[in-house]
């Protein structure tokens, strides 16, 4: 039996580094030194300079205005002061101290945003909404209308790409791994040698079958099995991985271990990450492709796949054997609907087992965990929901992903 490991960016985080979407927007925030800061994201609308120490998020930036006695009022993503009582009303009129000039990354600096797939989302709603605009009244040109919706959405465009540049600079220049962490989860990678409770995360027309392959295993034998880690990250962790089975293989157990980086590399050779959307389920998409322009569908997935050979080398790998599914730090959210909708309802996938992450408390006691979450995203990608309660591994046969 195949396998094939989806890695997502809990992959990343279980090995300690700050990749998350909060790690890399705290990270903005604390480069800024003061309020001469100008930049393509941010800048400041102050009388006086103000100088900001011990920077760890915008929260930080909005209480030393309040320490200067200013009359400011903050969010987490606004910054304004109140100058004076409108009597009609009862509200203060605002003056912004802090300035977006990427709409965007307003938008998901105001929203509690903990995962790269709630950006991917964002930007989706974003260009529903454009797409979904409508002519104020029956006297609008159509001809003008269209061509403000078009600015609509290559502003909207213009300013995901940005936070991708940043994304991007960011992980190069902070993103350091460790190869002494690798050995933590590497034997998650070993091949399971048939023990009975292994039997259980398979339909029971699977059991004959693994139990005539696992009776006669051996050296040989092993070669047969090939593991692929469908890697949604765009860091290099995994390379230490498959340095580290191809060094001690014969002797514990991993077989052939291949790493297919789906979404891109970091410092590929000029080419950018694949960051965008990828439902094309989605009951919105057909409007979309309607719309007969290109630059609606600028971001989707589907179309940065085709620009190398990693989707069809996943495709001939699902269509050669059966394989298990084992999810190791991916949400399974709907930016990834298509890719995972073809994976899941493959005949050949014959079980999902999940690697589910354990929530502590401060004193290092479980608490809860996302064991059902992430189920509850893998339904998401069915269309035949008995298709799907048959081939996820139950929780008891699941355990949670180890974390450095």
């Amino acid at each position: 039996m195949n396998r094939l490991v989806i890695l997502g960016n809990g992959f990343d985080l279980a090995h300690g580094l700050p990749t998350s979407y909060r790690d890399f927007i705290d990270d903005y925030w604390r480069g800024i030194k003061d309020s001469n800061h100008n930049d393509e994201f941010v800048s400041f609308d102050c009388n006086s300079k103000v100088e900001f120490e011990n920077v760890k998020n915008i929260d930080c930036i909005s209480k030393q205005f309040i320490a200067l006695n200013q009359e400011v009022k903050f969010s987490e993503a606004e910054i304004y002061t109140e100058y004076g009582n409108n009597i009609l009303t009862g509200k203060y009129p605002r003056a912004h101290i802090l300035n977006y000039k990427n709409i965007f990354f307003r938008l998901i600096n105001q929203k509690s945003i903990q995962n790269w797939v709630d950006i991917e989302n964002e930007y989706y709603t974003q260009l529903k909404g454009i797409v979904n605009l409508k002519p104020e009244n029956r006297l609008v040109d159509k001809d003008e209308f269209e061509i403000s919706r078009k600015d609509k959405i290559i502003k909207l465009n213009t300013e995901f790409d940005q936070v991708k540049k940043s994304l991007e600079k960011y992980l190069n220049d902070k993103i350091i791994i460790d190869e002494e962490r690798v050995t933590t989860i590497s034997d998650l990678l070993r091949i399971n040698l048939g023990e009975d409770k292994y039997f259980l995360e398979f339909p029971s027309q699977d059991y004959n079958e693994l139990k005539d392959f696992y009776k006669e295993y051996s050296p040989d034998k092993r070669k047969e099995i090939i593991t692929y880690c469908l890697n949604f990250n765009y860091t290099k962790t995994i390379d230490k991985y498959i340095s580290f089975t191809k060094e001690y293989g014969e002797d514990r157990n991993f077989g052939e271990v291949k790493n297919l980086q789906i979404h891109g590399r970091l410092n590929d050779n000029g080419n950018r990450i694949n960051f965008g959307f990828g439902d094309e389920m989605d009951d919105n998409y057909k409007l979309i492709e309607n719309i007969d322009d290109n630059e609606y569908l600028k971001y989707f997935k589907s179309f940065q796949y085709l620009q190398n050979s990693n989707y069809k080398t996943l495709l001939d790998f699902i269509e050669g054997n059966n394989f298990q599914v084992q999810i190791m730090g991916h949400s399974c959210g709907l930016s990834d609907r298509a890719l995972l909708n073809t994976v899941f309802e493959h005949v050949n996938c014959r079980s999902i087992k999940v690697f589910y992450h354990n929530i502590k408390d401060e004193n290092g006691k479980v608490i809860k965990d996302n064991y059902t979450e992430i189920i509850q995203n893998i339904s998401r990608h069915f269309n035949k929901k008995s298709l799907m309660r048959s081939k996820i591994v139950n929780k008891n046969l699941c355990q949670p992903l180890p974390q450095i």
